[in-house]
């Protein structure tokens, strides 16, 4: 019998193309957004071949949108704006009012109505939090004072976007002659929309703070893994269906506080790890969903809008950065890292030109302008990197007999520094196994990608390298060449592999341990260089075996053949 597999086809070819195209933008060391957007460009209706289902796409990427902003909230931290708030958060709000001021312009003298200016101008306000995470942590800056500004930074164009997104429905779109209400007419939509938001979040912080990690300790308890990541999707989709049905406000906003709220969780790093992979495809569905409503035709109709789109991203947020940057007393090297930080744009700028389309604020034109100035200035955004860190080097080698400055504040391994052991993961395995070699006084350095661990190993004395360890910067920092022992505590397999052999091409001779899960993980691990991988399960068996023996009734049995005694 016939069946309708619209959806299906969707999902297999969006994910197919979307992992070949991901997987070229990374060898080409492109961010794998690119490649997520140009599969949907492919599988839109302005390209030839696959048209994939313009009526489930939305919805998909609806879904995407609520995980994407779930996620946010569910890493947004409020202390890396305090750390930094006397630059950041006039920094962010004047550079955001500058280029949308600049975009706005833009699009006036274009002859565009004034609402599709305005929002076009401040799609190019806001930077990928993606694509900035990985350029620190690929050049161990994140927890520099560079990198502490650039994230703070983000996290301040974060918050606006939010508000943004709650008041962006409540402005009319624009009339077939161009016009717009005056601001008196606009004053009680958005009033009526601030008092809405402002019930929904005083709901949230008096009931749900209280009820929600409450309900995931319940789940928790019950012990079953597949209800604790059912629990963390239901909540992210209910909270954020219950803002929209309830008090009118958007998906994006309830996702995000339903995320905030579960970051005081004391469970938060678990609903963050289980609920990765579901929001990572759905993350992935919903670029491909904004590349299918991109009409490459606007590069070859409008080249020079497109040039001039991109060169007000660039020129205008990465100018903006660094000029408030030296004003506020910064140097050239931190006004350089933030203004290359700030020189591209993405998801935000996507979900809002998304909901722009769709109310009609923005024409199919000028979505694309703003889909195309992302694409290119994401492409772009490596190579001015590049360019920083090779100016960079310059600069360090022309003043090479000058007085070495002061080393910047996250923990680095020193030069001299050996004989040690480095511990890969943070984790229940890692916590237990740093705070034993620590009563043994063994030099340790760790590795970790999570800020609040970081901050928990810091706090207990251990020099600490913040990054994931598959990047060969962030393992070449803990000086492996000089080390006697790695142990990677990591419980993912693939990337314990990963680790393990960059570990093993720095330093051939360096012993390696790891943990696994099952003999095939042994066997993965073992080819991958370890020396010697422990299965965790059987290690436990064999410890619980011998507090058996320990007890009395069979104390005796510790003396036979083929038991070790205890």
């Amino acid at each position: 019998m016939p069946h309708n597999t619209s959806l299906l086809v969707l999902l297999c070819l969006g994910f197919v193309v979307a992992f070949l195209l991901g997987l070229l933008a990374q060898r080409l060391r492109l961010s794998p957004l690119v490649g997520y957007l140009l599969a949907g460009v492919i599988a839109g209706p302005f390209t030839p071949g696959f048209v994939g289902d313009q009526t489930l796409a939305p919805q998909l990427a609806e879904i995407g949108v609520i995980l994407l902003m779930f996620g946010v909230g569910l890493h947004f931290s409020l202390r890396d704006l305090f750390e930094v708030k006397r630059t950041v958060i006039p920094g962010a709000l004047l550079q955001i009012a500058f280029t949308t001021a600049l975009g706005c312009g833009f699009g006036l003298l274009l002859g565009w109505p004034l609402i599709t200016a305005l929002v076009f101008g401040i799609c190019l306000s806001a930077a990928s939090t993606v694509v900035v995470m990985r350029a620190l942590e690929e050049r161990l800056l994140i927890d520099s004072a560079r990198g502490r500004t650039a994230i703070g930074w983000l996290v301040m164009q974060d918050l606006v976007m939010v508000l943004v997104l709650v008041l962006v429905p409540a402005l009319p779109a624009p009339t077939a002659g161009g016009a717009v209400p005056g601001l008196s007419s606009l004053a009680w939509p958005l009033a009526w929309t601030l008092m809405k938001v402002a019930a929904f979040v005083a709901v949230m912080l008096l009931v749900g703070r209280r009820v929600i990690p409450k309900l995931l300790e319940y789940v928790a308890g019950l012990g079953s893994r597949e209800l604790f990541t059912l629990g963390v999707l239901a909540i992210a989709l209910g909270v954020a269906f219950g803002a929209a049905a309830l008090f009118d406000v958007s998906f994006a906003l309830g996702a995000f506080f339903a995320g905030m709220l579960l970051n005081e969780s004391e469970l938060s790093h678990r609903a963050a790890a289980d609920s990765l992979p579901m929001r990572d495809a759905f993350a992935v569905l919903f670029f491909v969903s904004v590349g299918m409503l991109f009409n490459p035709v606007v590069l070859l109709e409008h080249p020079l809008w497109l040039l001039a789109t991109l060169g007000l991203i660039v020129l205008g947020n990465a100018g903006a950065g660094f000029v408030l940057m030296k004003m506020f007393g910064n140097g050239k090297r931190n006004a350089l890292t933030l203004a290359a930080c700030l020189a591209q744009i993405g998801e935000f700028s996507f979900i809002l030109a998304g909901l722009g389309l769709s109310r009609g604020m923005l024409t199919a034109e000028v979505y694309g302008l703003v889909l195309g100035g992302a694409l290119l200035s994401i492409i772009l955004n490596p190579f001015l990197f590049a360019w920083i860190d090779a100016w960079q080097k310059r600069q360090r080698e022309d003043n090479s007999a000058a007085p070495v400055a002061a080393p910047e504040p996250y923990s680095q391994v020193p030069a001299d520094f050996s004989g040690h052991a480095i511990v890969i993961g943070y984790g229940r395995v890692g916590r237990e196994l740093c705070r034993l070699l620590q009563e043994r006084d063994i030099p340790l350095v760790l590795v970790e990608t999570d800020p609040d661990r970081v901050i928990a190993a810091r706090a207990t004395g251990l020099l600490t390298v913040r990054g994931n360890a598959a990047a060969e910067q962030v393992i070449a920092a803990t000086r492996p060449a000089t080390a006697n022992l790695a142990i990677v505590a990591i419980p993912q397999a693939l990337e314990a592999g990963e680790v393990i052999a960059k570990l093993k091409a720095i330093s051939p001779n360096l012993s390696v341990l790891a943990r696994a899960h099952s003999e095939v993980e042994v066997r993965h691990l073992l080819a991958h260089g370890a020396d010697a991988a422990m299965l965790a399960e059987r290690e436990l068996a064999f410890a619980l075996r011998d507090m058996v023996l320990a007890m009395p009734p069979w104390r005796a049995l510790r003396t036979q053949p083929g038991v070790q005694p205890v």
